[in-house]
């Protein structure tokens, strides 16, 4: 989710630059730099916002034609001033800017330490600048051409050298990458509103493209170097459409950014047959010791940990409790040495998740953050971290970052309980298989939006909404309700399905809606008959299940299909029409979704 900007013309690169920068702080960033190539080769960077890149370039008197920027979010290295991009090669004749993840870098920095190599920073973009070095010999396509062979990941590049002053080299691979292409000007960046203001003539750059850039063309070639041709797009957005991709709130936008996100919160984690969380080096002694689990966290973020709740229970076979921090930081859980606490939280900050881990800590417990954000304080202060790779979320209410972090809890889990022999060969290939549908089978959601926008267009008159589920659907059902209510200021209550009898029964009438979650094939005719009992109360139902449920259709007012997939992944995808119900009521009331009343996007005070 960087934002990258390269510029070739003949004006004063630098104020472009920064300019497409601001341009893409939507995005999120905790760094920002610039490299600028005129006589000599310079960059300036420094963490933080952009005005303090600007506070440090004061007086630099930093001139050429060419040049690249970036702002970064953090996946590799805290974010600081080393950290910050542009890198440079080991000579400093080469710098690159990078947006991605580079799975195999660890590998690559030690090869190329054992050649000697001495590198300066945490990140794993300074390889690439070390691995073009080592290619290079005058020609700097050919040298990013070899060097991104050996790549595995995700990125978008551009690269400068100080040998050659009249152009510059980009390069997509599952990251954004636009080129805008003015009369004796380019440009390259990762989402259009950067260039907007100095051209709409607009090139999505495609997977595989290695783009050649001057100021009087742009070159677009393939892996084999042969001359490729992309179409030409005639952008009219203003500049607010743009930062969106002309979605009409970034709520949606984020929710239908989330085929992207479950690709990228599995990269490097689900690969060749095999589940591997690297960052978790646990001793086996020490997980088999381990005699009962907490998640901690609040909001969404809890909703996300009482997934993992259940899964634990099944795959490890440990009693396992979901909490929610401003309760579990308030009283005196029972916690030892071989207690094990996942801390949960998209921004790291969130106070009364903090406290709980300190809390967690103090009683010797040992602890995994499942985090966002790079360097946080709740990364920083956990036993082990485990990043969900989510991008920064600008909307006020998480989407996005639930499904990765559902997607990474589960993931983490798998692995534990194939660390200590829980998970046989056979099951972690199945599972495997599995996640690699996960991508496709958002897509097939997404398409079908209609379907919940022509639904909510019936209802949206509703007051009371009540969302139920058992077993990994109740979990749904409570984020499910916490998203209506955020948005779209409707009372909304999620309730394990058999608790209907319990009193919610008392408030169904025809004015109420309930939604059914029915996607746990155990427990499938268990909630059909709670179905049943709201029907025979006059209340109205929409019921969310799998392909295969046929029999659903004969209980419930309408039903909203999700692909068939494994019970225990369906949560993963299985939220996103629960997102698009609340994201099209609150649109039918015309309410302020990105910046919803009374909410913050991080919690960082009681």
């Amino acid at each position: 989710m960087c934002g990258i900007v390269g510029y070739i013309g003949d004006k004063d690169a630098l104020p472009i630059l920064i300019d497409g920068l601001k341009r893409l702080e939507y995005r999120g960033y905790d760094s920002a730099g610039v490299a600028i190539l005129g006589d000599d080769l310079h960059v300036v960077k420094t963490a933080g916002r952009i005005k303090d890149l600007e506070e440090r370039l004061k007086g630099t008197e930093l001139k050429g034609h060419l040049g690249i920027a970036h702002t970064r979010w953090a996946t590799h290295g805290i974010p600081n001033d080393v950290n910050a991009h542009p890198h440079f090669s080991e000579s400093k004749n080469i710098v690159v800017i990078h947006n991605g993840i580079i799975e195999n870098y660890l590998e690559l920095k030690k090869m190329l330490i054992k050649e000697g190599k001495t590198f300066r920073t945490e990140t794993d973009t300074e390889v690439i600048a070390y691995l073009i070095e080592e290619f290079y010999e005058g020609d700097l396509l050919k040298a990013v051409q070899k060097a991104i062979s050996m790549l595995e990941g995700s990125y978008a590049l551009a690269i400068l050298s100080k040998e050659e002053k009249d152009h510059f080299v980009a390069v997509r691979k599952d990251s954004p990458l636009v080129g805008g292409l003015g009369k004796g000007e380019n440009f390259i960046a990762s989402d259009i509103p950067a260039v907007l203001p100095y051209t709409k003539d607009i090139v999505i750059f495609e997977n595989g493209d290695i783009v050649d850039v001057f100021k009087d063309k742009t070159i677009i070639y393939d892996k084999n170097l042969n001359i490729i041709e992309r179409t030409v797009h005639k952008i009219d957005w203003d500049i607010s459409d743009a930062q969106k991709g002309g979605f009409k709130h970034f709520m949606l936008k984020e929710i239908f950014e989330e085929p992207d996100v479950i690709v990228e919160a599995m990269r490097g984690r689900v690969k060749n047959g095999k589940i591997e969380v690297s960052e978790l080096d646990f001793d086996k002694d020490y997980l088999k010791s381990v005699n009962q689990v907490y998640f901690v966290a609040c909001g969404t973020a809890y909703h996300a940990g009482l997934v993992g709740k259940y899964l634990v229970e099944k795959y490890l076979g440990i009693p396992s409790q979901a909490e929610v921090a401003s309760e579990f930081r308030y009283r005196n859980p029972v916690i030892d040495e071989r207690t094990l606490v996942f801390v949960v939280s998209q921004s790291g900050e969130t106070a009364d998740t903090l406290a709980g881990l300190r809390l967690a800590k103090e009683k010797k417990a040992k602890t995994i953050g499942i985090v966002n954000v790079v360097g946080s304080s709740v990364a920083r202060e956990v036993d082990k971290v485990v990043y969900i790779q989510a991008g920064p979320e600008i909307a006020v209410a998480s989407t996005k970052a639930y499904v990765a972090q559902v997607e990474v809890i589960t993931l983490t889990i798998l692995y534990l309980a194939k660390l200590i022999g829980k998970l046989d060969e056979y099951n972690e290939k199945l599972f495997v298989e599995e996640f690699q549908k996960l991508e496709g089978f958002a897509r097939e959601i997404l398409d079908n939006k209609e379907e919940i926008a022509t639904f909510v267009s019936t209802t949206k008159n509703i007051e009371e909404t009540f969302f139920i589920g058992r077993n990994l659907d109740f979990a749904l059902s409570l984020e499910g309700a916490l998203k209506l209510k955020e948005i779209a200021y409707v009372h909304a209550e999620g309730y394990p399905a058999g608790e209907l009898k319990h009193g919610p029964l008392a408030l169904i009438t025809p004015n109420s809606l309930t939604i059914a979650v029915n996607t746990y094939s155990p427990l499938l005719d268990k909630t059909i008959s709670n179905i049943k009992e709201v029907k025979a109360r006059g209340g109205k139902v929409l019921a969310v299940a799998k392909r295969n449920n046929e029999r659903i259709k004969d209980v419930a007012d309408s039903v909203f299909y999700v692909p068939n997939v494994l019970d225990d992944l369906t949560p993963i995808i299985t939220v996103i029409p629960l997102q698009l119900f609340a994201y099209y009521m609150a649109d039918a009331r015309g309410l302020d979704i990105d910046k919803p009343r009374n909410l913050a996007k991080s919690v960082t005070v009681e």
